[in-house]
């Protein structure tokens, strides 16, 4: 089982992130669960999204203390602590940022995919959200889902103008993610 916790705000996209995750996994054959866990509802204030992917049925609803991989979408939380909190070793971090780390931040850390999303997401789509540009980023540093499953996703939460752009915004994320090791 892969499992995934979100860093995120609120605004920022990070439970509509952890949804359409779980939509693409399940659009290539796999089982997916996706729940968010807010402390106070507004935007700014932070939140944690968790998903799990598996070949088998997932049942396990609970929040994710020992994660696979780490999504922070809030450039402003990569140096919390309890945004690595738990990390299984080999784990991946997939982050939201202009510039990239000068040191390894955790021990376990094995794999980072670094994007600006926030850019990409203001040039794309008028504004910084960063979601759908982190799960390209996601794909493409994990490996995991392939592109294409995450735009057909897509298509089940927007349309329009709105879809084109997010995208645009999913492939730019694949695209322009620095992936390296540690």
């Amino acid at each position: 089982m892969i499992e995934v916790r979100f860093h995120g705000r609120g605004g920022q996209g990070a439970v509509m992130a952890s949804r359409i995750m779980a939509n693409a996994f399940v659009r290539i054959g796999q089982y997916g669960a996706s729940f968010p866990m807010f402390g106070f509802e507004r935007r700014g204030a932070p939140v944690t999204a968790f998903g799990r992917f598996d070949a088998n049925p997932v049942r396990e609803k609970t929040q994710i203390y020992h994660p696979d991989i780490v999504v922070v979408l809030d450039p402003s939380q990569r140096f919390f602590e309890k945004v690595y909190s738990g990390l299984k070793s080999h784990a991946v971090l997939v982050l939201n940022a202009a510039l990239p780390f000068e040191t390894q931040p955790h021990e376990n850390l094995e794999t980072a995919g670094i994007v600006n999303a926030d850019q990409i997401s203001i040039e794309e789509v008028g504004r910084a959200l960063p979601n759908t540009c982190m799960l390209g980023a996601f794909a493409a540093t994990t490996g995991h889902l392939p592109l294409e499953s995450l735009e057909a996703a897509l298509e089940d939460y927007f349309q329009g103008s709105r879809l084109k752009a997010n995208v645009r915004c999913l492939r730019r994320g694949y695209e322009e993610a620095a992936v390296g090791h540690f």
